[in-house]
């Protein structure tokens, strides 16, 4: 690459990195380390992750909601996560005055603590991880500095870009710690910079809403939505009624999460996971009337609008779930890697400052030499 061309590249690279690189390694540096936090946080805590009679029969999914309602009030959002597995609990969300999530006991329906949405590392972590602590304001801007490694990504390949190419993955870990960081700096880089931006563009893609529905219209697609609900006075139905229907229409599928808004106008949804789904949680939807507990829609996940259907799978790929424990290792090291690329060429560019200014003084006839005190 000629010169003139290189310091063009250079310049991009090293000003584009300063301005979004702390940003990006940050939400990278929080992203791994919920995977390696989350299970040992669940080992640590089994008062709420843990059932007490993990063979006790299952409390109905009412009872559930009503502990739930009786604490936090009529008024509140939840989202009701099923136990997965033997011996795990209920994870509802909670959302109104209070946010976070309550762990109930799933043969007993009693309620067995709660966390705040920033109440311990890894609810810190992941409302870092996910919004930047600014709520859905947040969410914007971080899909922003996400895509922006994309351009961090293409400037670093070509300045990377090898003219022998034994000389591309070679590091020197003897010519002191500048070269030495420059060298990783440049080779993890190359290395993982692909693996890294699909992590990154996946999230970005999650983020911001926007994206899946620019993928929709450019695919032609209608956007599906959640059904209306016809007013009808009376009592809530009856969750575990709702259950069997949808277990009936789909009876190789686990219910992912039960969603209840607090407005009789608003459905009710359950997700189920579906063995051909490759969306942890599910993504096919059964929506019932809150009050008469009629079905209002059935939307399996590979009939929704291409925006909404790519979620099956950018979701699992961007938290490793997509490629078992083997691709939740990758992207840990990946969101390592990219915040180690952060802070080592902040620090290269720091060195390089230090160093011009430690030359002009040392220049002769320069005030500091003059009168060094």
């Amino acid at each position: 690459m000629r010169t003139a061309a290189r310091r063009w590249w250079l310049r991009l690279h090293r000003w584009l990195g300063l301005a979004l690189g702390l940003a990006l390694a940050l939400v990278a540096f929080t992203g791994a380390s919920m995977i390696v936090l989350e299970p040992l946080d669940q080992r640590l805590h089994p008062d709420l992750f843990a059932a007490a009679a993990p063979d006790a029969p299952a409390a109905s999914l009412d009872a559930v909601r009503h502990a739930v309602v009786r604490r936090h009030g009529p008024q509140a959002s939840i989202t009701m996560r099923p136990p997965r597995t033997a011996g795990d609990t209920f994870r509802v969300r909670v959302g109104g005055p209070w946010h976070g999530t309550v762990y109930v006991d799933p043969s007993s329906a009693t309620i067995l603590g709660q966390r705040g949405e920033q109440e311990c590392v890894v609810n810190f972590l992941f409302e870092l991880h996910s919004a930047l602590l600014l709520g859905e304001n947040g969410k914007p801007l971080l899909a922003a500095i996400a895509l922006s490694y994309l351009f961090l990504l293409a400037t670093g390949l070509v300045l990377w870009w090898p003219s022998n190419w034994r000389q591309a993955w070679r590091m020197r870990l003897d010519g002191g710690a500048t070269r030495s960081l420059f060298d990783l700096h440049r080779v993890a880089g190359s290395l993982l910079g692909l693996v890294i931006a699909v992590s990154v563009a996946s999230g970005a893609y999650m983020a911001w809403k926007p994206l899946s529905r620019l993928v929709t219209t450019v695919s032609g697609d209608v956007p599906v939505k959640p059904p209306a609900v016809a007013p009808v006075p009376g009592a809530a139905a009856s969750l575990q009624a709702m259950a069997g229907t949808a277990q009936a229409l789909f009876p190789q599928a686990g219910i992912g999460y039960i969603q209840l808004a607090p407005q009789p106008s608003q459905p009710v949804r359950f997700r189920m996971k579906l063995p051909d789904d490759p969306h942890p949680n599910g993504l096919t939807s059964v929506w019932f009337h809150p009050v008469t507990g009629a079905v209002l829609a059935v939307h399996r996940w590979n009939q929704l609008d291409a925006g909404t259907k790519a979620n099956s799978y950018i979701y699992p790929l961007h938290t490793g779930q997509l490629g078992g424990l083997a691709h939740e290792a990758l992207n840990a090291l990946s969101g390592f890697t990219l915040f180690g690329l952060g802070v080592t060429g902040s620090w290269l560019w720091w060195r390089r400052r230090r160093g011009r200014a430690w030359a002009q003084v040392q220049r002769p006839g320069s005030a500091w030499r003059r009168h060094p005190g």
